[in-house]
């Protein structure tokens, strides 16, 4: 019998930001999580009935709920409070000290809550020289390090997209630091602080190029190596149609058939590892690739061990299901399976994404604020409107007979 979530039951805030803190909740709602996002009150807009909010642009919204609350009123920090009594988890994503300013620190709601687990994320190291500066994704990968080792020989250094720090050494690593808090927490019985930042999150996952450059795998300076797109058989080539192939072949056994497949000589076998010969092997692997379409070269190395394969493109995934891009959660528990990515829009409960159409995990539509959050506060923290909490100004405050 498959059994519920791995994460069903536990109790997240996020606290509204730009991408990397929605993409740790997103994280933990799609393991199960009940993820309440609080959104910014807008006075005679939000919480009040008959009145059609628009969603915000954050898309990074699966499964999720929304309260509005005004941070700048007593009441609705107090509201803060009173379900940090019974939350699990907080998503911090603002700049250092920000939280602090409005009385919702650490120290404050690991004194109202011993078991809380206080997330929170930066873009530069909190105790750095840039603590006080803001920035974006590719800053962080400059001054971690990172962005020099991304982009073409002789070319400038160039950032892919913001996947890199936002996400990966960002979301992700705020995601990781709290499921080892919450493990953590099963032996201690108290939760802690997770501190996470784009800088060392970018950089530890940039462990093996940073250790590679002392090596013969990454001496050669950056777009010189064989993984940064100086050897011709680790890169992509256009095709016939406007197309491209991706070509691994780094092993001699899988290089051989990308050879045999390609239709060329077997003496270039032994030439592989001469970098002399890689400007001749690649402009041969270039005019041979222009010679067919990509689905030509697909019915060639489809099912070989070439490592050859096509670089597809979001709208065809999209249009295409079943295809290996197609967006699934990212990893697969037999037992607790994850959340679903394709969620309709119709189902019960669904919050902000897609449709259940095939590609449906690619659309994002943003959470409205307010959407789904009373229901939240009631089958969550025991809340009611009238009973425990008001509407003031466009956001839910606390009545004043709970207020802390």
């Amino acid at each position: 019998m498959v059994g519920a979530p791995p994460l069903q039951g536990l109790k997240v805030l996020e606290f509204a930001g730009l991408a990397p803190g929605p993409f740790a909740g997103l994280l933990l709602s799609d393991a199960g999580a009940n993820v309440l996002r609080i959104d910014r009150a807008i006075p005679g807009k939000t919480h009040t009935r008959g009145v059609e909010v628009p969603p915000t642009e954050d898309l990074l919204t699966r499964h999720k709920s929304s309260i509005a609350v005004d941070l700048k009123s007593p009441s609705g920090i107090s509201l803060i409070k009173e379900l940090a009594k019974a939350a699990d988890v907080i998503i911090d994503p603002f700049r250092p000290g920000v939280l602090e300013k409005l009385g919702l620190g650490p120290d404050v709601l690991s004194s109202i809550n011993p078991r809380i687990i206080y997330g929170r994320m930066t873009g530069f190291r909190r105790d750095g020289k840039y603590a006080a500066m803001a920035g974006h994704d590719i800053n962080y990968l400059a001054v971690s390090g990172v962005l020099s080792l991304l982009g073409r020989d002789g070319e400038k250094p160039h950032p892919p997209w913001n996947i890199l720090a936002d996400f990966a050494g960002g979301g992700a690593t705020l995601f990781q630091g709290i499921l080892l808090a919450v493990l953590s927490r099963e032996k201690t019985g108290k939760g802690q602080v997770v501190e996470a930042n784009m800088v060392d999150g970018a950089s530890y996952l940039a462990t093996f190029p940073r250790q590679a450059l002392k090596t013969p795998m990454g001496n050669q300076g950056r777009g010189r190596n064989v993984l940064d797109g100086g050897c011709p058989y680790y890169d992509t080539y256009e095709t016939k149609d406007g197309k491209y192939m991706s070509v691994g072949a780094l092993e001699p056994q899988f290089y051989a058939v990308l050879v045999q497949g390609l239709g060329l000589d077997e003496s270039w076998n032994a030439r592989r590892y001469d970098r002399a010969h890689w400007p001749e092997m690649r402009d041969q692997f270039e005019s041979t690739f222009r010679s067919k379409t990509r689905a030509e070269w697909e019915q060639v190395f489809d099912g070989t061990d070439a490592c050859c394969a096509p670089v597809l493109e979001y709208p065809e995934l999209e249009a295409e299901p079943g295809r290996e891009g197609d967006q699934r959660p990212a990893v697969a528990l037999r037992d607790t399976p994850l959340l679903a990515v394709h969620q309709r829009a119709t189902d019960p409960g669904a919050q902000g994404q897609g449709s259940g159409a095939p590609g449906g995990g690619y659309v994002g539509q943003g959470l409205r604020p307010g959407q789904g959050g009373e229901e939240a506060l009631a089958k969550w923290f025991g809340l009611k409107q009238g009973k425990d909490f008001d509407v003031e100004r466009g956001g839910l405050v606390l009545k004043d007979k709970a207020r802390l």
